[in-house]
């Protein structure tokens, strides 16, 4: 259970967090349009900072745009409401939960002048995988459920929806023992995780799922980053679940899975069972600069 925090940003003002309620008939409650981001701040040596603030309020705009909602406010006010969301509440490490929505008036699938909506919450969340699945890594199991096809749910969007098929693989994988899904696309190679983009090394190669069926991942963009100015070479291709088996490495990534490495798929151990160099070497990497004591990428972050 997440542990309540004092406010939540609503329409342009705080309410108490017990008091930020919706209507029952609330358009998106019942279809399932909305879009949505997951932010994290990181607590520095001296300060707090909030990871690409403004490549997730560029995302969700984005999402927006492609659910054919107008958000009310500009990306300034976005970015700077989530700021002072993370201030108000006085958290020096949270996860940060813009969510845009089609509110109350029309009902029926086609929501016609019904108000686009609002709201920001943060609130205290530690490593989503679990403390130990980012340091030994996480076992995973490849889902029964196919991920969306590009002309069913326009994968570039983080709609809401979208995720009653992460939620199905989810609840799949955690009945079967396994700490997370891996979906695979309509044709058969590896798509991504439940909430997460997936990276595979072999050879001292790393390969990620190219942004054909996925989500473009903010996180995913940054370790590429990373991984390329440190000589590792990065593909961009489809591959197979077999080709994951054999792989030298496996992690995902994602806001709130962070850089997690994966040491078993469908009962197969990855590499030698255990987190491996270059995975680690990521993982370190990434945290230094979330937490500050990197400076290289400074611009990455925005204080709070």
């Amino acid at each position: 259970m997440m542990e309540a925090q004092g406010k939540i940003w609503m329409d342009g003002s705080f309410v108490n967090w017990t008091d930020a309620n919706v209507h029952v008939l609330t358009h998106s409650l019942h279809y399932g349009l909305a879009a949505f981001e997951g932010l994290r701040c990181y607590k520095g040596k001296t300060t707090s900072a909030i990871f690409k603030l403004h490549e997730h309020v560029d995302r969700l705009f984005e999402s927006a745009h492609i659910g054919m909602m107008t958000i009310p406010y500009d990306k300034k006010q976005v970015a700077e409401a989530i700021v002072e969301t993370v201030r108000v509440n006085k958290l020096d490490a949270c996860y940060i939960r813009p969510l845009v929505y089609i509110g109350y008036g029309a009902m029926g699938v086609y929501p016609g002048d019904n108000p686009i909506k609002l709201a920001i919450a943060a609130w205290k969340w530690g490593a989503y995988l679990g403390d130990d699945a980012l340091a030994n890594g996480m076992r995973a199991r490849v889902s029964s459920f196919t991920r969306h096809h590009v002309n069913v749910s326009m994968t570039r969007g983080k709609i809401s929806g979208y995720y009653v098929n992460s939620i199905l693989a989810k609840r799949e994988a955690k009945a079967d023992g396994y700490d997370e899904a891996i979906l695979l696309d309509p044709e058969g190679y590896v798509s991504e995780g439940t909430g997460e983009n997936i990276f595979i090394v072999r050879k001292g190669r790393i390969k990620t799922t190219p942004l054909t069926s996925i989500l473009e991942g903010i996180t995913r963009n940054s370790v590429i980053e990373l991984a390329r100015e440190r000589g590792i070479p990065v593909l961009e291709e489809r591959f197979t679940r077999d080709e994951m088996y054999i792989a030298d490495e496996v992690f995902v990534t994602g806001t709130a899975a962070e850089l997690t490495p994966v040491r078993e798929i469908d009962n197969r151990r990855i590499g030698i069972g255990k987190p491996g160099p270059i995975t680690m070497g990521l993982q370190k990497a990434f945290f230094s600069i979330v937490r500050g004591e990197d400076p290289t990428h400074a611009s990455w972050l925005t204080r709070v």
